[in-house]
């Protein structure tokens, strides 16, 4: 079983993480932007204010190429960078009016699809999946803590 549950993750991130989902996506939100850009987006827009360091960990991404990817996002108005509370040194992106309304219109869109995808299953099956993933994803986040020996917790379902 665990070998098909690597294989259908590794399936799922790279089909999530590919330019044809990536394009449909932007596509039908009529966002006009670098696929390279929309994901570092919407996970500032989604777990708030974010360093380039934390931001790249997360999009699993090389941090000068996160760095070039923030700075494209500012010149283009979807983030503005404000000063780290603990840390003035540190630079924070934050999500812009309009980078919000870009976000929610990719969330549009990715809604619409994944009702298309998800049509002919059923009530239970759907809610299965949203309640499994979302337990996947604890676990993840508490096996990952464990090990780095921290108790906080950035998700929420």
């Amino acid at each position: 079983m665990e070998k098909t549950l690597h294989l259908n993750l590794m399936d799922l991130t790279g089909l999530l993480n590919g330019t044809q989902f990536q394009d449909l996506l932007l596509r039908d939100s009529g966002v006009a932007l670098d696929r390279a850009l929309f994901p570092l987006l919407v996970r500032i827009e989604r777990f708030g204010p974010m360093d380039v360091r934390t931001l790249a960990n997360q999009a699993g991404r090389d941090h000068s190429t996160v760095s070039r990817h923030v700075l494209k996002l500012q010149s283009l108005g979807l983030v503005t960078l404000a000063s780290g509370a603990d840390d003035g040194r540190v630079k924070l992106s934050v999500v812009t009016q309009k980078g919000r309304k870009a976000v929610q219109a990719i969330g549009k869109a990715r809604d619409r699809l994944l009702d298309r995808l998800l049509q002919d299953w059923s009530s239970e099956d759907r809610n299965d999946l949203v309640r499994l993933t979302g337990m996947l994803v604890h676990a993840l986040h508490d096996g990952s803590r464990r090990e780095k020996g921290t108790h906080e917790c950035n998700h929420n379902s």
